[in-house]
């Protein structure tokens, strides 16, 4: 898939107010600071999209962007931020728990882990509530530009085993680096071949 535009359409706290579902959405989440803006800038090809910072917890709404005119790039907020007050955690935690259970047109939902840590406990239960609550998504381990090929590999098989210790099969797994560029094209083949199956899908209901 080729990105020819990617604009920004809005940030808001409220499922009410979110964009009409009328396009396949595609959802990126992760711990605070896990490069997630990085990303999403990356994959876009747009810098500046989504907005960076080297404060952690930044994103503090759910952006839409609108995508080829054709799909929905949400930007979600960073879970796990400690600095925050224990009732806006609850908020947020509330939030996006609300999204992914009730957007209907959510198709995706890509999960960022830093792929420098060793797995993290938040990370673990987020992807279990998602299994449990039978939610679509896709393990996406970030930085990768910043280890060598061996450490890089031993730290997602540890993953890997971490994750077989509850599970029977693995979900779709991609490395990416927001510097290199690597996992892009992955990432953008997924989306389009779900926003194919997503049309022929919605096709048949008219």
């Amino acid at each position: 898939m080729i990105i020819d535009s990617a604009e920004f359409l809005q940030s808001n706290t409220q499922m009410s107010k979110l964009p009409e579902p009328i396009y396949p959405e595609f959802a990126f989440i992760g711990r605070s600071n896990v490069g997630k803006s990085s990303l999403i800038n990356a994959i876009t090809g747009k810098k500046g999209l989504a907005k960076t910072s080297g404060k952690p917890g930044k994103t503090i709404t759910v952006n839409h962007f609108l995508i080829n005119g054709k799909w929905y790039l949400v930007d979600l907020p960073g879970y796990g931020f400690a600095k925050r007050s224990k009732t806006e955690r609850e908020k947020w935690d509330k939030l996006m728990r609300n999204y992914m259970l009730k957007r209907e047109n959510l198709v995706y939902t890509f999960i960022l882990i830093d792929s420098r840590l060793e797995p993290q406990k938040i990370d673990l239960e987020f992807i279990d509530w998602m299994a449990e609550a039978q939610i679509p998504f896709v393990l996406v381990f970030t930085k990768t530009d910043k280890l060598g090929v061996n450490i890089r590999a031993k730290n997602l098989e540890i993953y890997k085993k971490q994750l077989l210790q509850n599970w029977e099969e693995l979900p779709i797994i991609i490395s990416t680096s927001a510097i290199s560029g690597q996992g892009k094209d992955e990432i953008l083949d997924l989306i389009a071949n779900q926003i194919a199956s997503f049309v022929a899908f919605n096709s048949t209901k008219i």
